[in-house]
C-alpha cells in the first residue's frame, strides 16, 4: 500500500514538472520575436496534437468493441493523467456532470469527518454551481479549506469547467448578518 502512494505521488510530481515545462515553453513561444517562427512552431504543436488525437480516437473505437476493452477504458479513465489526455482531445466518453459528481463523491468523506458537505445544483454549459454546507461552524479557515477541497477535486476531475458557482451556506449568511462589537 504505501509503494502504491509513494507511486502516486511520484507520478503527480513527474505530471506536475512536465506541465510546468510545458506552460515554460509556450512561454517562450508567446514572447518570440519573430511571428513567423512563432507561428510555425504553434501549427507544429497543433498538427502534432490533432495527428495523436487521431490516433487515440481510431484506438478507443478499437478498444470500445469488447466488453474487456470496456474495462480496461473505465481503469484507465480513473488515471487522472489519462483522463486530461482524453479531455485534451474531447475524447472523454463520460460527460461534464458524471465526472463532477464523482469527484463530489471522492471528496465527500472528507467534508463530512469536518462537519461540512456538498450539494450539486447545477450543471449547465459548462458551468458547474454547488452548494458548501456545515463546514466546522463558522471558522472562516476552515471553510476555505474545505471550499479549495472541492474547488481541487472538480477542476481534477473536469478542468473543462468555465465557471465554477459556490452558493454560500446556510452558516455563512447567518454569520455575515453578525454584528461584531469592540
Amino acid at each position: 500500500m504505501a509503494a502504491r502512494i509513494e507511486a502516486v505521488v511520484g507520478e503527480k510530481r513527474t505530471f506536475r514538472v512536465r506541465t510546468e515545462r510545458f506552460e515554460k515553453l509556450v512561454s517562450q513561444l508567446d514572447h518570440c520575436d519573430d511571428p513567423e517562427l512563432r507561428a510555425v512552431a504553434l501549427e507544429l504543436v497543433q498538427n502534432v496534437v490533432e495527428w495523436h488525437g487521431a490516433a487515440l480516437e481510431r484506438m478507443l473505437e478499437s478498444i470500445s468493441q469488447t466488453q474487456a476493452g470496456e474495462k480496461a477504458l473505465d481503469e484507465a479513465l480513473e488515471d487522472d493523467l489519462v483522463a486530461s489526455v482524453f479531455l485534451l482531445h474531447g475524447l472523454h466518453p463520460d460527460p461534464m456532470e458524471t465526472r463532477v459528481l464523482r469527484a463530489l463523491a471522492k471528496v465527500r468523506p472528507y467534508l463530512q469527518s469536518h462537519g461540512g458537505d456538498v450539494e450539486l445544483l447545477s450543471v449547465d454549459a459548462g458551468i458547474v454551481s454547488i452548494k458548501l454546507k456545515g463546514s466546522c461552524g463558522t471558522c472562516p479557515s476552515s471553510s476555505l479549506t474545505l471550499k479549495s477541497a472541492v474547488e481541487d477535486a472538480l477542476y481534477e476531475a473536469a478542468p473543462d469547467i468555465a465557471e465554477l458557482i459556490a452558493e454560500k451556506s446556510e452558516t455563512e449568511l447567518n454569520s455575515a448578518k453578525l454584528v461584531v462589537l469592540k
